[in-house]
C-alpha cells in the first residue's frame, strides 16, 4: 500500500471509530471502504482466497469476543489472538488453490453457520452484554451506559495515532499477506478496544453485514479482467442493495 493509501485508511478507520450506534459502527465498519483502497493501491486480483477472507474477519471479532468476555483475557491480548487467527488462516489459504465458485459456496455456508452460532451466543449467558449494547443504542441513554460515557475511551488525538501505527503495520504486512490485505481487519483491533462491553452484539451485526462484502467481492472477481473501475462500481451497488436488504425492518409476527 502507498503512504496515500495509508493515509486514507487511517482517516477512515478514525471515522468509524468515534460512531456512537453499535448498530451503526457494524454497518459503517462493514462498508468495502479498504477494500476498495487496497484493490486500487495494488495488483491483486480477487479470487476465492480473498472471498473467505470475510470469514477471517468475522473470525477475528468472534476471536476476540469469546476470549476477552468467556475467558476472561486482557482485551489487548485478545486481539492479538484475534489477529494471529486471521494471520493463520490467511496463510493456510495462500497455500491452497481454491476455485472461486468452490469458495463462494463454502462462504455462504458459513455465513449461515456463523450467524446462527452468534444468535445463540446472545442467550441468556450474553443477556446482560447484548442488554448494555442496545442501551447504546438509544439516543437518551441512562448516563454511564452510552458507549461516549465509558470512562476509559481512548482520547481522539490518541486514537488517531493508535490508527495510523496500526495502517502502518498493515502496509509493512503486505509482503506476508499478499492479497489477504484485502480484507485485513484494518479498523478491527481499535474497534474491539472500544466494543469491548459489546463485542457478541457488534460481531452479530457485523456477521450480518458480511453477506453484502460477499456480495461485493463476487462482483469485483467477475468483473476485475472487464475493468477495475466497473468492477468497483458494480461491487458497491451490489454491496449497497445486500445491505439494504439486509436492514429491511422485520415485521411482528401477528401469530
Amino acid at each position: 500500500m502507498t503512504w496515500s493509501a495509508v493515509l486514507l485508511v487511517t482517516a477512515v478507520v478514525w471515522a468509524v471509530s468515534v460512531i456512537r450506534s453499535v448498530r451503526l459502527r457494524a454497518l459503517v465498519y462493514s462498508l468495502p471502504l479498504p477494500m476498495t483502497l487496497a484493490l486500487v493501491s495494488t495488483d491483486y486480483r480477487v479470487d476465492g482466497a480473498q472471498l473467505l477472507g470475510v470469514l477471517g474477519l468475522n473470525l477475528f471479532f468472534v476471536t476476540v469476543a469469546v476470549t476477552y468476555q468467556r475467558l476472561r483475557w486482557p482485551i489487548l491480548l485478545a486481539d492479538v489472538a484475534g489477529i494471529a487467527v486471521y494471520v493463520a488462516l490467511s496463510a493456510g489459504l495462500l497455500a491452497v488453490g481454491i476455485p472461486f465458485v468452490v469458495a463462494l459456496a463454502g462462504t455462504l455456508v458459513l455465513w449461515l453457520a456463523t450467524n446462527l452460532v452468534l444468535r445463540r451466543s446472545a442467550g441468556p449467558r450474553a443477556a446482560p452484554a447484548e442488554n448494555s449494547a442496545a442501551v447504546a443504542e438509544k439516543p437518551a441513554a441512562v448516563p454511564g451506559t452510552s458507549i461516549d460515557a465509558h470512562p476509559d475511551r481512548l482520547p481522539a488525538l490518541l486514537m488517531l495515532v493508535v490508527i495510523f501505527a496500526g495502517a502502518i503495520i498493515t502496509a509493512l504486512l503486505g509482503a506476508v499477506l499478499r492479497g489477504m490485505v484485502v480484507t485485513f481487519p484494518y479498523s478491527g483491533v481499535l474497534v474491539a478496544v472500544e466494543a469491548r462491553r459489546h463485542l457478541f452484539g457488534f460481531s452479530r451485526h457485523f456477521a450480518r453485514n458480511s453477506l453484502a462484502l460477499v456480495g461485493f467481492l463476487t462482483a469485483f472477481h467477475y468483473l476485475q479482467d472487464v475493468s477495475s473501475t466497473v468492477a468497483l462500481a458494480v461491487g458497491w451497488a451490489v454491496f449497497a442493495v445486500v445491505a439494504a436488504v439486509l436492514h429491511l425492518p422485520h415485521r411482528p409476527s401477528t401469530r
